[in-house]
């Protein structure tokens, strides 16, 4: 008689997990060998030279999260009070925060109803005599429209910033997402491709920052300078903070630098998978998936759906619990929140954003995902009808 196997339900799948792809406990015991676990160590230059080798960046600086690296952004672009700094509405707080404690006003912009990117076709119309910055945030690492908005920014003289913590890899006609603007910021939260917990890094493509940069880093001191050799002592020469990361988590990120080719094909066969098994119930139950333009290779940092109306979604964030399987929405419109509003933002202002707030919703992707788990997931999700 033939033995039946019965495969049991996986116990939870969650959204995210932390998992070790490589040498990370290793190179963590290193950096204490070393006895240097502050910043500026082995490992954090070993990242420094990996991001500047990989991207061609004039300057990589690691930080402590992408939220010191926006923040170092904002005060190299010399914002003073009142100055206007373009955004758009759907991101995280972080992006708009930086500016904003600079004295910037945040103004926001809606969004493409396809990549949920900055809307270039509505940039012009924002920018004032008082805009200092365009900040473009590339949602889930597919990039934005970056010809048209340099055009744009070029005509006016406006420096650009990306937002890059989602696209660690991606591209845009070939070229690296974080490359495109005077800066970039990076992500290594827990929940990105590469992690390190908590951290981030400021990449510099335009050289007159760097030296700035590298002092605001430290403090406001020279104190790079003096490492280097090119004053005899080091003091205080401008406004900063304490942005470095401890070289703990720089081992533990290099450590999963180096297992780049693994992640990124580990993170394709997950996008690619869900892309794949949904496409026949996306379309009986008017379910939105991914657009990834034909000139954007994407860096596989998220799957999501966009559900045909809040009500649905919930219902659908409800169904997949009953499950154990961990799915999320995403942002919610930073220019009606209470803080958008008091710089003049209102509901109606962005109504792409407004839209797509009330009905994505982000299924569980990380590099631990097994495949079990993952037809798991598809399987609770086809269960769901519209």
């Amino acid at each position: 008689m033939a033995t039946v196997r019965i495969t049991a339900a996986p116990r939870s799948v969650e959204f995210n997990k932390l998992g070790f792809v490589g040498n990370e406990q290793k190179y963590i015991a290193q950096a204490i060998g070393n006895a240097h676990i502050s910043g500026d160590g082995q490992f954090t230059k070993l990242c420094h030279q990996f991001l500047e080798e990989q991207f061609g960046v004039q300057k990589a600086l690691l930080t402590t999260s992408c939220t010191h690296a926006l923040e170092m952004a904002a005060i190299l672009l010399d914002l003073k009070a009142g100055d206007e700094v373009i955004v758009p509405s759907f991101t995280f707080v972080s992006t708009v925060n930086a500016f904003v404690l600079r004295g910037a006003i945040p103004v926001f912009a809606d969004v493409h109803p396809d990549t949920f990117n900055l809307d270039e076709n509505k940039l012009e119309a924002l920018i004032t005599p008082r805009t200092k910055g365009i900040v473009v945030v590339h949602y889930a690492g597919v990039a934005c429209e970056m010809d048209a908005i340099r055009i744009i920014a070029n005509r006016y003289g406006i420096p650009v910033v990306e937002d890059n913590a989602h696209g660690l890899f991606g591209k845009y006609k070939g070229q690296y997402l974080g490359t495109f603007g005077v800066m970039a910021t990076q992500s290594f939260h827990e929940t990105k491709n590469f992690t390190c917990g908590e951290g981030g890094a400021l990449l510099i493509n335009d050289p007159d920052y760097i030296e700035r940069a590298e002092i605001i880093r430290e403090k406001g001191t020279n104190r790079s300078r003096f490492f280097r050799g090119q004053v005899d002592k080091y003091t205080w020469v401008d406004i900063g903070s304490s942005f470095l990361p401890s070289d703990m988590l720089a081992a533990f990120l290099y450590a999963q630098f180096e297992a780049q080719e693994w992640i990124q094909n580990k993170r394709q066969r997950i996008w690619t998978y869900y892309n794949d098994a949904l496409q026949g119930w996306a379309m009986d139950n008017g379910v939105q998936l991914p657009y990834i333009p034909d000139h954007c290779e994407q860096p596989y940092h998220m799957y999501y759906l966009v559900m045909p109306s809040l009500e649905h979604r919930t219902t659908f964030i409800e169904h997949m619990k009953q499950r154990s399987v961990g799915c999320v929405f995403h942002y919610l419109p930073l220019h009606a929140s209470e803080m958008g509003e008091k710089f003049g933002g209102k509901l109606g202002d962005c109504p792409v954003t407004e839209w797509v707030s009330d009905r994505l919703v982000r299924l569980p992707f990380h590099n631990q995902l097994t495949p079990f788990e993952q037809e798991y997931v598809v399987d609770a999700i086809t269960e769901f009808s519209v």
